[in-house]
């Protein structure tokens, strides 16, 4: 009998996904590319995990094509880069037109938008499908972000919406993103988020630890309490369960975790895309290079013992833990929006029509970020589709005034209290950006013209209309020509 879907690649996710396809009913034939003699990673699932199922194992790649009903699904589930590449070049001569291959790894989403360009010269549609949730969410129910060759979606989309995890209204958490690179895109742009989500609780941790005394046990009813709330979210639930848990020994494991943050890449990929488009992702970014100061320990004890300064309390334990539930709540909400302001920037420069609506529906359940606020942001931009920036809708302008003052409060004691709150500041300063009317920036441009005749336009001139001053009196007239990166 043949198989209704391959899975190449046999590491965490990929086993877990095709142990999720199984379990939904669907025949999976696997491949693993490492195999030897002393590695026998497809043996070891069929007779593992995998024993008395409905799977299928190989070892030589044309027999597992051969063994997929037609048009044959694939989908790769490796190390994105060369391998991805390799993978697909060694799959060619054994598809046919219609065939299908999916790659669900973390690849750039220019890779995407090439493979899917590539292919489709062969008549072979490719997709890049983004795919959250981890370990947990490849077995139970992941949140997936499809992106491609459209033509691919018809035959994928009963496999895709059967094993997403489903939302509390029971809509799958997977959905058609667009062409190209477009999945990847948003994959990108989640895990982004998800840095600034991590950054801002750890700093919440950290004022809360160095500048309140909290006991971890303390912490971790806080952060139990706050996800009954409107920081309801994944991460929010599980920092609870890491405060709260002891080793074997009896002690509070986080306490005994160097503080080297690991990343690998997806958040520095956002960081280097918004600068691209022109979309600040000021939090995000700042959250990529706390990551970044965080690995330099050595610099930062040497740094600690030439600048000391003692922590102090500034406010009383109830006061603190609402005025972090505010501002951290508030920074979210910044951080969320910087996200889909990209997103809608790399949409209409690539003409892909994103849907923002849908893609905060697919990330309600068995992503990283999932949090309960995301049928607001769902609500705000099916409400309004061209909506120009998500704390401009009515339910978010109302949220962040109310909790603006609570916002500043935090931002203020930690400064003074010597505890670092980098992406809390930078949340409320790009808020404060945003909303000023007459930013300095003319500075900017007169010291521009002045020493590069780089142009500048004028407040009481048609916009779009550009002069160039000779601040010397010794210049000429000649200017720079105009344009931005």
């Amino acid at each position: 009998m043949k198989s209704d879907i391959g899975m190449i690649g046999l590491a965490v996710m990929g086993e877990n996904l095709a142990l999720n396809m199984e379990r939904n009913g669907f025949r999976v034939s696997v491949y693993n590319r490492a195999e030897g003699a002393e590695v026998h990673v497809v043996k070891n699932f069929i007779e593992g995990r995998g024993a008395n199922k409905n799977f299928q194992g190989f070892t030589d790649l044309k027999a597992f094509a051969d063994s997929l009903e037609k048009p044959r699904k694939i989908m790769m589930m490796i190390r994105a880069g060369k391998a991805v590449d390799m993978v697909i070049q060694s799959l060619l001569p054994y598809l046919e037109a219609g065939d299908i291959i999916i790659d669900g790894g973390n690849s750039n989403w220019e890779d995407s938008q090439r493979r899917t360009a590539l292919l489709s010269e062969n008549n072979i549609h490719f997709v890049g499908a983004g795919i959250s949730g981890g370990e947990e969410g490849a077995l139970n129910g992941p949140s997936i972000m499809p992106g491609g060759d459209i033509e691919a979606w018809t035959h994928i989309a009963p496999i895709f919406t059967k094993i997403a995890a489903k939302a509390e209204d029971g809509t799958p958490c997977c959905n058609w993103i667009g062409t190209g690179g477009a999945g990847h895109f948003v994959k990108m742009v989640h895990n982004g988020i998800e840095y600034g989500d991590m950054q801002l609780i750890s700093e919440v941790y950290g004022i809360m630890k160095n500048q309140g005394s909290f006991t971890n046990e303390e912490m971790s009813q806080v952060f139990r309490q706050w996800n009954k709330g409107k920081l309801n979210s994944y991460l929010i639930e599980i920092t609870s369960a890491i405060l709260a848990h002891r080793t074997e020994q009896g002690a509070y494991l986080i306490d005994l975790i160097l503080d080297k943050a690991g990343q690998k890449g997806t958040g520095k990929w956002s960081v280097i895309n918004s600068l691209e488009y022109g979309s600040p992702l000021n939090l995000i970014a700042t959250a990529v290079y706390e990551r970044s100061l965080s690995s330099r320990k050595e610099l930062r004890i040497q740094a600690s013992k030439a600048f000391p300064r003692p922590l102090t309390l500034t406010t009383e334990k109830e006061t603190l833990v609402a005025q972090l539930e505010a501002c951290l709540y508030a920074s979210k909400l910044v951080s969320y929006a910087q996200g889909f302001a990209l997103m809608k920037e790399a949409s209409e420069q690539n003409q892909w029509n994103l849907n923002l609506s849908a893609i905060a529906k697919v990330w309600r359940g068995g992503c990283i970020i999932r949090s309960a606020f995301l049928n607001e942001i769902a609500q705000a931009y099916k409400s309004s589709p061209t909506l120009p920036h998500l704390l401009l809708h009515p339910y978010f302008q109302k949220e962040i005034t109310a909790l603006l003052p609570a916002w500043k409060q935090v931002v203020a004691d930690a400064t003074l209290g010597g505890v670092p709150a980098q992406a809390f500041s930078t949340a409320l300063h790009y808020f404060y950006s945003l909303t000023t009317e007459n930013l300095p920036a003319n500075m900017i441009q007169a010291q521009r013209d002045y020493f590069g005749a780089h142009t500048f336009e004028r407040i009481d001139q048609p916009a779009g209309v550009f002069f160039h001053e000779d601040w010397t009196g010794k210049g000429g007239n000649t200017s720079s020509t105009t344009y931005n990166v």
